[in-house]
Order: structure tokens, then sequence, then C-alpha cells
């Protein structure tokens, strides 16, 4: 699979914290889900939410040796519904959800790989419908613990992709 490929591929002295040895990032940064197959999603940080999200649809269950799953559909690029992954992923946790609009709602959460900066970790993710907003993953605090410094008033501190440069990741 091929992985973004930013202007900063390893941590160095500038994006990382002299004495914590955590990234630095700002409030939107390129990741990638590997393990989904997606080599490029921009995120969004966001240290108000506890657990990350992922825009998915058609999220089907189903069991597997005795174990919850869960098929979905995840279209990665912002206002593009022509690229999409059909993904697979073992369920976790099921949680009730504060959304964006302040409702209660029920998700999935599935445990998966993220690449950022040319580190990656496992975090926990859950499935829900972002159709309506601005960005298609959105990274909270759980998944940066440990991980990463944030400066709100940057953006792209890790690197920017292009247009030619997602092309090539998405053919």
């Amino acid at each position: 699979m091929k992985t973004a490929n930013l202007k900063v591929k390893q941590p160095n002295k500038k994006t990382l914290t002299p004495k914590q040895d955590k990234m630095l990032i700002g409030c939107q940064e390129w990741s990638a889900l590997p393990k989904l197959h997606i080599p490029a999603i921009k995120a969004k940080i966001d240290t108000g939410a506890k657990t990350s999200a992922l825009h998915a649809s058609h999220i089907k269950p189903f069991h597997r040796q005795g174990e919850l799953y869960v098929h979905f559909v995840v279209h990665p690029l912002q206002r593009n519904t022509l690229k999409e992954q059909l993904c697979t992923a073992l369920v976790v946790d099921q949680r009730s959800v504060m959304n964006t609009g302040g409702h209660k709602e029920h998700r999935y959460v599935i445990l998966t790989t993220i690449e950022l900066a040319g580190l990656s970790w496992e975090i926990e993710i859950s499935l829900t419908n972002r159709e309506s907003l601005a960005f298609r993953m959105l990274l909270g605090r759980d998944a940066l613990k440990g991980h990463s410094l944030i400066d709100p008033g940057r953006i792209f501190i890790q690197g920017r992709l292009t247009p030619t440069q997602l092309k090539a990741l998405y053919r």
C-alpha cells in the first residue's frame, strides 16, 4: 500500500519537544490508517473530544468466530465521494458518544494503527457519519496522549499533501 510521503518523514528537532520527545502537531494534520488501507486522510485535532472519530457509512455488523466485526465504507477525501475504501475491522467496544450536535449516539469502536509524522501507534476510533462535517477524521485526546503536543495556531506542521500527491496515493 502507498502511504503519504509528507515533507517531514521522521520527526526532527523542530517537531519534537526537547524534554519529552513528543511531536509537535497543528490543529490539522495529514495522517494514514494503514490497516484500513487509507494512505492519507486529513484529521482535525480536537482535544475537547475524548474518542477519535472516522467518517463511515454503510456500517454493517457481523459475527466471525464468535467475535463482532463491522464492514463499512470510508470516503477519505473531503468533498470527494468517488474515492472510497471498503473496510472490515474487529469491534473492540460499543459506546454512547456525544456527537457534535450535543446528542448521544451509539457507535462501534475499532482499534487501528495511525501513522503521523513517520511514527505509528494503535488508536481506538469510533465510526460515525461525518458527511456534513468539514473533516473525515477527528483525532481526540486519547489518541494523542503521550505522543504529541499541539500548537492550535498552526496547521500541517508535519507536512502538506498536494493534489498531485493525493492523486498518486489514491490511484
